[in-house]
């Protein structure tokens, strides 16, 4: 069989064949994929991409392609669809290297779910553990958790603990959760004079103290119950975060409780090691 006769190199690399096979291995000139390319923008696949567009001809049309010659075909008909500009809402600022030594320093935030056997569905804990002492300063339990709740959780956390003011920045960190990459959340943070950072993709390392303390609400919360509704496991877990605050025994923390040890180290009774991370 002859194929169709091939196009002239258009540089000094490897020349580009006028056609593309199916998968019978039968050449199909570009002049009539361009005919396939043109009946599909016709119909209900218009606002297809030339992504797309690669997936319809392979099958409807049993071709052999890929995306980067339907690409140039597209381009050459003039029927590429503008590229959606990416831009990432808020800056940036990584999780640096740090040493804490007092409270209200580091805060660090993240959403764990939980389960209700009687109701087949999930809730959200948002919790904010400080790093130095290891107290939950505030968290949201719901059937959602959007941004909103999130900033209410975080504005709780600041009044719980009277640091609007303070000369020393207080450092939020965590993960990139819509929630956390949100304009509102920026804005928020901006307003209240804190510096906000997040931890690199796949990385929960940076993120061990709500880690751990997650590990713990799992272990010693959600795995000794097994809820029915909503209100049984929220009352559960608001009961936990009191025993785990004011009860719990810490071994990194000289097997004190969070709310204890604070208290201790204010009045000079504990010497805190510094906590690098």
């Amino acid at each position: 069989m002859k194929h169709p006769e091939r196009q002239q190199p258009i540089s000094n690399g490897r020349p580009i064949p006028g056609y593309s096979c199916d998968q019978n291995g039968k050449a199909v000139s570009d002049t009539r994929i361009q005919g396939f390319l043109r009946r599909l923008i016709q119909g209900p696949h218009g606002a297809s991409g030339y992504r797309k567009l690669t997936i319809l001809l392979r099958r409807k049309y049993k071709l052999v392609i890929n995306k980067k010659k339907v690409y140039r075909l597209c381009k050459s008909l003039g029927i590429l669809l503008p590229q959606r500009e990416r831009t990432n809402p808020v800056p940036k600022r990584v999780a640096n290297n740090r040493v804490v030594n007092g409270a209200n320093q580091l805060w660090q935030m993240d959403i764990k779910y939980g389960y209700v056997a009687g109701k087949r569905r999930h809730f959200y804990l948002a919790s904010i553990i400080d790093v130095f002492d290891r107290r939950i300063v505030a968290y949201h339990r719901g059937k959602t958790c959007h941004t909103q709740d999130i900033l209410r959780t975080l504005q709780k956390a600041l009044l719980t603990r009277k640091v609007y003011g303070d000369e020393q920045k207080l450092v939020i960190r965590t993960d990139n959760g819509p929630q956390f990459v949100s304009k509102a959340f920026h804005a928020f943070c901006e307003q209240a004079g804190l510096e906000h950072e997040r931890t690199p993709n796949r990385t929960p390392n940076k993120n061990a103290f709500i880690e751990s303390y997650h590990s713990i609400v799992e272990r010693e919360c959600y795995q000794r119950h097994c809820f029915e509704d909503y209100e049984e496991a929220f009352s559960e877990v608001d009961r936990f975060i009191r025993y785990y605050n004011n009860e719990r025994i810490h071994g990194s923390l000289h097997d004190w409780p969070p709310k204890e040890y604070l208290r201790l180290v204010n009045e000079g009774t504990i010497t805190p090691a510094k906590i690098a991370l």
